[in-house]
């Protein structure tokens, strides 16, 4: 079966007080399933999460745009994409392809806050390359931004109005806080994402 694994770490959490964004990292990994089968967190900041390698993307940015609001954090994520061919009740005890190119994936990150690893090195190559270019945006996030950005993706089907309408402000600040965050284009990046995706499965 084919899966995604995402492999991720909190960085700079120790000069931050867990109790701030350790429940919204919950909540956001709840939405892709249950722990411990389906994500689990280990080693107090580091985690992993099982999701369709379709959603994977989504996932990624989901979580960071909801831990971008906490203005000191970043979060590393890997994606791995490949077989499921071991499975437990936990996840952190699972394997297969997936995990492995997941764990490489992160092994190998070092500037960059986000990449992937298929199978197939020359979508890898050209992925990792408008990841890296996404995260420039993203890491210019600030916490109001990020706050919208999360909104936006968890919920497709509001305009900006109603969005305006739910964080009690201007239709105006919105589209100004979108477009400064780069919402289009991260929502043509997940286009792009998913039709590659497509492909492979």
């Amino acid at each position: 079966m084919t899966t995604a694994i995402i492999t991720g770490d909190i960085i700079k959490s120790q000069g931050q007080d867990p109790e701030h964004w350790m429940e919204t990292l919950k909540s956001t990994l709840s939405n892709f399933g249950k722990s411990p089968k389906n994500w689990e967190l280990y080693r107090g900041d580091s985690f992993q999460l099982e999701t369709t390698p379709k959603t994977a993307l989504y996932a990624a940015l989901l979580i960071k745009a909801h831990l971008k609001q906490y203005s000191n954090l970043e979060v590393r994520l890997a994606i791995g994409i490949g077989e499921k061919t071991f499975e437990t009740n936990k996840i952190t005890e699972s394997n297969g392809s997936a995990f492995v190119n997941s764990g490489i994936c992160f092994e190998n990150l070092k500037k960059n806050t986000l990449a992937i690893k298929t199978q197939h090195e020359h979508l890898n190559h050209s992925l990792n390359l408008m990841f890296e270019l996404a995260s420039l945006t993203i890491a210019n996030w600030t916490s109001a931004v990020a706050e919208l950005i999360a909104y936006a993706l968890a919920h497709p089907d509001h305009n900006q109005q109603r969005i305006a309408k739910h964080q009690k402000t201007t239709q105006s600040n919105v589209s100004q806080g979108l477009k400064r965050g780069g919402f289009d284009e991260l929502s043509k990046l997940l286009q792009y994402y998913q039709t590659q995706i497509e492909t492979l499965c």
